[in-house]
């Protein structure tokens, strides 16, 4: 049996650490506003700022290499922790839908649901977000990486735009996430199987 915490217990929980004690990051979780595909917030009154420590890690290995590489660019993280009740509202809200694809299916559990998946993009030295050629939650085939060449190819995306999304993959591979096809702004950090194996989920 899976192990669990409700999120209410989360700060108490050895397993997980609050975004505001990583350094060098900027913080917008978007499902805590009206800004995202479903257009109102899902969070509150709940605490979602908050990764497994072993995600943490991982993110500040990806703020030293941008240090290094790229000391005019921050990780502005727009979502994080996603409890399981979310992640069921979202799968409710798209049913019928054909973007239920972008969503997975609360029975077998978003990597997000245990902290070990991030949403995120690029600040320059500005604040400003590098542009991506889409937004967040932009649920379309212009977000797709796997995409990209295609899109490129056809004047969907230009190659600054690509430029962008290889630096963050760049930022991110690096320190072990693993993007996916669909979405230019989501990674997980680690197999997904063996984190919905050994993790803790959170409710």
């Amino acid at each position: 049996m899976a192990v669990t915490v409700r999120c209410e217990e989360i700060a108490g929980h050895p397993d997980f650490r609050r975004l505001d004690s990583i350094a060098g990051i900027a913080v917008d979780l978007r499902y805590a506003t009206p800004d995202n595909f479903v257009g109102r917030d899902l969070y509150s009154p709940l605490d979602c700022a908050w990764l497994h420590n072993d995600a943490a890690a991982a993110l500040e290995r990806v703020v030293a290499w941008l240090g290094r590489r790229r000391p005019d660019c921050k990780v502005l993280v727009l979502d994080a922790l996603r409890p399981q009740r979310v992640q069921e509202q979202l799968w409710l809200a798209l049913q019928g839908t054909e973007l239920l694809g972008y969503i997975a299916d609360p029975a077998r559990g978003s990597i997000h649901s245990f902290g070990m998946a991030l949403d995120l993009t690029l600040l320059d030295a500005q604040g400003r977000e590098l542009d991506m050629g889409t937004g967040f939650d932009d649920l379309s085939e212009r977000s797709h990486p796997a995409l990209e060449a295609g899109l490129l190819a056809r004047g969907e995306l230009t190659a600054a735009h690509i430029a962008n999304r290889r630096l963050l993959r760049d930022a991110m591979f690096q320190a072990g996430w693993v993007g996916i096809n669909s979405e230019w702004w989501h990674f997980d950090c680690g197999d997904r199987q063996l984190v919905r194996r050994d993790y803790v989920r959170v409710l």
